[in-house]
């Protein structure tokens, strides 16, 4: 598996979350709409991230290694139907956090399981269509690269993704991305840095 889909794990599973825990809101619970609120944000920065990432570091390298414009061109349509569909959601959202009623929880649900829809749909076609290139191209100076791109972050913002992306992922997503990242640094990284997302979001799919 590739960090690609590792992190395509992490989204579904949020994806997930949200909706269950929307389903199960008690109208008038303003601390619990609080704590999805601040769920929310790091799961809309996540995908923003990620998305806008492939587009700018991503799909140049995938071209250099055989992937048609084509291709690439599907992708870049179905991540705007995902920007508009997470532009709604968040809006909804957004709603929801401010009056914690029912009845706003039960709209944000919708637009979360529209996202959902149109967000699978495409990390499926991606998956199908770019899966088997990463993994053929692993020691490809682009896309070894491409990886030095996407690493040029600061502390903070790298430790609460590696806790984000590490949260509740499978055996198989956590050997994807210990394969990219060298244990101790994880460690260290995550360990130090991704106490922020513990403290505020994980613990927020355990209350």
């Amino acid at each position: 598996m590739s960090m690609n889909k590792a992190i395509h794990g992490a989204v579904r599973r949020d994806l997930h979350r949200f909706l269950d825990a929307l389903a199960a809101f008690g109208d008038g619970d303003k601390a619990r709409a609080a704590q999805l609120g601040t769920a929310w944000d790091n799961f809309d920065a996540q995908l923003t991230t990620h998305h806008e990432g492939e587009h700018e570091i991503a799909w140049p390298s995938l071209q250099k290694v055989g992937v048609t414009r084509e291709t690439i061109a599907q992708m870049d349509a179905e991540h705007e139907r995902m920007a508009d569909a997470l532009a709604k959601a968040r809006g909804a959202m957004n709603t929801f956090r401010t009056t914690a009623t029912a009845a706003d929880a039960t709209t944000a649900r919708s637009a979360v399981e529209h996202l959902q829809s149109v967000t699978t749909e495409h990390l499926d076609h991606e998956e199908a269509a770019l899966e088997d290139v990463y993994l053929a191209n692993v020691d490809h100076p682009e896309i070894k690269a491409m990886g030095r791109k996407f690493g040029k972050v600061s502390p903070p913002v790298g430790g609460r993704f590696f806790a984000w992306v590490l949260d509740g992922a499978t055996t198989e997503e956590q050997a994807a991305i210990t394969d990219s990242v060298p244990k101790p640094v994880l460690k260290i990284i995550g360990g130090i840095f991704g106490r922020s997302y513990r403290r505020d979001v994980a613990s927020v799919w355990t209350s």
